[in-house]
């Protein structure tokens, strides 16, 4: 089945960051990454006392169940140096979010699918929109008019 994965980080050489976690993801088992979106920089959601983040999207296929591929993604930022944040929406290393799987919904405290910032956030939308314009999120429509609704202020591709 689909899912869509957010890519972010403004610490250590985001680029490299970035390009080391979509390695980790073409590397999962029982999943398959079959799109990247380009890179994008953006500035920081939360505390602006700190550097511009790099943003980005996976596509995957996936026989993996939510709390399955919520635990790989977890992983991968453990391998990757993530430490926790002192605090919310503050620097990390590494960020993964898993936007949507197939066609699941579900609100858990650790695990909402879609990712609740999804439809308001360009830093998702955009690199989203790279890879899947049409994909309908349920609930709130297709990407590409959630990406035009959200707009590109403070957006820049890296290309």
């Amino acid at each position: 089945m689909p899912a869509y994965v957010a890519l972010g980080s403004n610490l250590d050489d985001p680029p490299r960051q970035i390009a080391a976690a979509f390695d980790r993801l073409a590397a999962l088992e029982d999943c398959r990454l079959v799109a990247r979106s380009r890179l994008y920089r953006s500035a920081p959601l939360g505390p602006q006392e700190q550097p511009e983040f790099v943003n980005a999207v996976a596509g995957l296929l996936t026989t993996l169940g939510p709390r399955e591929l919520l635990r790989a993604l977890k992983r991968i930022e453990a391998e990757l140096g993530r430490a926790q944040p002192v605090m919310r929406w503050g620097p990390r290393r590494i960020d993964l979010d898993l936007l949507l799987l197939d066609d699941v919904r579900m609100t858990e405290p650790d695990l909402a699918i879609p990712h609740p910032g999804l439809t308001r956030r360009n830093f998702v939308l955009y690199p989203l929109q790279d890879i899947a314009p049409e994909l309908l999120v349920p609930g709130e429509g297709r990407v590409s008019v959630l990406a035009a609704r959200a707009g590109s202020a403070g957006l820049a591709p890296l290309d």
